[in-house]
């Protein structure tokens, strides 16, 4: 049984490349529900609870780990939510795939690789530098058999709670102006949902996967600007960007607490934020869509969604 832990965006991903697969497929999140084909189990537990995260993962030979705590107690809560996990797995003697963001590289001049150093100086990437490194850690001892994908900042088909996520395309899908973070004239790498939900399952699938980190395949790097006017291409409207700095997210921060956990992250769209996906693509031959492909997926489920409202 393939175990999927989330029903957001990601784990949905995950959840459509393992049934095109025909792969059975058993979902889990704290409330239980998602809207999923036939054939697909959703089910409910409390992944801090730790004899349900044991029970919910029995009977699993391949656990997908897609969840996460709320944005805004990340930092708190991370490790021990991992911790649940790693030993419901290891319960189970399930194979982990991990999905993972770029938080632990810190400000890199250049491009992001695999072996780039871990040198987050931000509370949020030293936590998750910390649980990639106990990943790594019982890995190397024998204890779990773990693979770790990389993606960074996501679009796609459901994306809500990103950067480029619904408050981005649904004002583009509209013609109306769209506001985005730091300064988008930075070059920054996105990665598509479905890309990466894909990647997930690829790599469960090698041996020779488990034990390394890998980033999973993004289209070429552009500036968001240039992001940005293409999906407004796309859309069939001309492009109106807006920019929110440090001090709009301070004040946002005052009444929501996820913009407030974002500030110091800003550095990632102040700066050039590339990733070098090389090594995924070389070893297991798969490419990212191109983008304006994805954008268009993008643009088409935002407009759906819209239709239905």
């Amino acid at each position: 049984m393939n175990l999927i832990l989330g029903t957001g965006p990601l784990g949905m991903a995950v959840m459509k490349e393992l049934v095109a697969r025909n792969e059975p497929v058993k979902m889990v999140s704290s409330h239980g529900k998602a809207m999923v084909p036939q054939g697909v189990r959703v089910e409910k537990a409390d992944l801090m609870d730790i004899e349900q995260a044991k029970n919910i993962m029995k009977g699993s030979k391949f656990i997908y780990q897609c969840a996460q705590p709320p944005y805004q107690k990340w930092g708190e809560l991370g490790i021990p939510f991992q911790d649940n996990i790693i030993l419901g797995a290891m319960a189970a003697g399930a194979k982990l795939v991990v999905a993972e963001n770029m938080y632990m590289y810190g400000l890199v001049k250049g491009s992001m690789h695999e072996n780039s150093p871990i040198a987050a100086t931000t509370k949020k990437g030293k936590v998750r530098a910390d649980m990639s490194r106990i990943l790594s850690k019982l890995y190397e001892e024998g204890s779990l058999q773990v693979t770790i994908g990389r993606g960074a900042d996501f679009f796609g088909p459901n994306v809500h709670n990103s950067s480029v996520g619904s408050r981005l395309f649904n004002p583009i899908s509209k013609g109306k102006a769209c506001t985005v973070m730091g300064n988008p004239d930075k070059k920054h790498t996105y990665t598509f949902i479905d890309d990466f939900g894909k990647a997930l399952v690829v790599l469960s699938q090698h041996e020779d996967a488990f034990g390394e980190v890998w980033h999973v395949p993004n289209a070429e790097t552009v500036t968001t600007t240039e992001f940005i006017e293409k999906a407004y291409g796309i859309a069939g409207f001309p492009a109106d960007i807006r920019t929110m700095g440090r001090g709009m997210l301070r004040l946002g921060g005052l009444f929501i607490p996820a913009a407030r956990e974002s500030i110091e992250m800003l550095y990632q769209f102040e700066e050039d934020f590339i990733v070098d996906s090389r090594k995924f693509t070389e070893r297991f031959g798969m490419t990212a869509t191109p983008l304006e492909h994805a954008l268009d997926k993008t643009l088409q489920s935002v407009s759906w969604e819209y239709s239905r409202v």
